[in-house]
């Protein structure tokens, strides 16, 4: 299934069925009075979120959708029936904006989770509901209201953990292929990942955590080389981020610290929110150097990456690996699990007020009980 992650939908409610002038017309029961009912409501368009739908392709072959209209009201007390609802399912992760203000409608990051894209119109008002004392023949009824008609942009956010970073043959997909259940296509040419893939990396029983993997970045992409930048997005939900850095590229005239450098460039360029994230350093291919000659190899990277004055970057932590050996990667899976555990907000115990009151007053019952119990003992 291709995989799409933005698309502009059209949605249009229902509108509210009409209210009736109408009078009971039975025989031998003359001036019967006003029996006119109200007309049903019309149908409202809702979002939901679900676990199991992992792209928004479907909303690339049909953007309209228009909910009916309820029923007008009768005679004879009789209202309208309301029109069905719509539900639009999306993918956990998806953020609905209108397209004409650019207003968030709605951010949907739980299995479930409902939102109201379009409210239907209520129905109008039946001449019953304007009888009274004086007027014991109204004649007037309401038109049902207009639903409510918008221009949305579905936005999909991948819910991740950890998000992978760097050029195109960074080895981020042969990384993420070797500590997690993921399998995308790695090929020996650039821009073989054409779309984010999510894998659960597990560290230990009942610990794992949520990688994603996105197309690879080159300079100049927030002008829209390479794939442009558009794929950043699926980061801006994520925790840390791990930056690999080929350190043997196969171009002889490539500075690998320069074109890291221009990574976290088109970071600031993107959102300035996503480039102050926690950046860890991941060195990838250390097997295609020698092992004497890697500790320094790195050592000289980190220094020149980090550079001096205002063009100085800072530098959290290093992990030189091999995504291809798997050496290296458990470390960084570790502290990459330790890290989130860290950060991860601890789960008060919820006390009722009514039981703590209790148990702050019962001792004092109870000792006084068990006073009274002595002194009558004694007494």
């Amino acid at each position: 299934m291709k995989f799409i992650d933005e698309a502009t939908i059209e949605v249009t409610a229902g509108n509210g069925g009409n209210g009736v002038a109408s009078f009971r017309r039975e025989k031998f029961i003359p001036k019967g009075g006003p029996d006119g009912g109200d007309g049903g409501r019309g149908g409202s368009i809702w979002a939901v979120a679900d676990r199991n739908i992992n792209t928004l392709v479907d909303y690339r072959y049909q953007r309209k959708f228009v909910a009916k209209n309820g029923e007008r009201g009768r005679g004879s007390d009789q209202y309208g029936a309301a029109a069905d609802d719509i539900r639009l399912r999306v993918p956990v992760g998806t953020q609905i904006l209108d397209e004409d203000t650019g207003a968030l409608v709605a951010d949907l990051t739980h299995h479930d989770e409902v939102a109201l894209l379009a409210k239907g119109g209520e129905g109008g008002l039946g001449n019953i509901h304007f009888k009274s004392s004086t007027n014991r023949a109204p004649r007037q009824c309401t038109p049902g209201k207009e639903g409510e008609h918008r221009r949305l942009r579905l936005e999909l956010k991948v819910l991740a953990d950890v998000g992978l970073l760097g050029l195109p043959n960074a080895g981020k997909s042969t990384f993420i292929a070797a500590v997690s259940n993921a399998r995308p296509k790695i090929a020996d040419y650039p821009f073989t990942t054409l779309h984010p893939n999510l894998g659960v990396v597990r560290v230990g029983a009942g610990k794992s955590f949520v990688i994603a993997d996105i197309p690879g970045l080159i300079e100049g992409a927030a002008e829209g080389a390479g794939l442009g930048h558009q794929f950043l997005r699926h980061l801006q939900r994520t925790r840390l981020l791990l930056h690999l850095v080929d350190l043997t590229p196969f171009d002889p005239d490539a500075d690998p610290v320069r074109d890291a450098r221009a990574i976290v460039r088109e970071l600031r360029k993107y959102d300035p929110a996503l480039a102050e994230k926690p950046r860890w350093l991941v060195l990838n291919k250390i097997d295609m150097i020698p092992a004497e000659e890697r500790e320094a190899r790195v050592a000289d990277f980190v220094k020149r990456y980090r550079g001096r004055g205002r063009s100085a970057m800072p530098v959290e932590r290093v992990f030189a690996i091999s995504a291809l050996t798997r050496e290296g990667c458990e470390p960084l899976c570790l502290a990459a699990n330790e890290y989130l555990e860290s950060i991860r907000p601890s789960e008060s115990d919820a006390v009722d007020v009514r039981f703590e009151r209790a148990a702050d007053t019962t001792p004092d019952h109870a000792a006084s009980g068990d006073d009274d119990a002595r002194e009558s003992a004694h007494g």
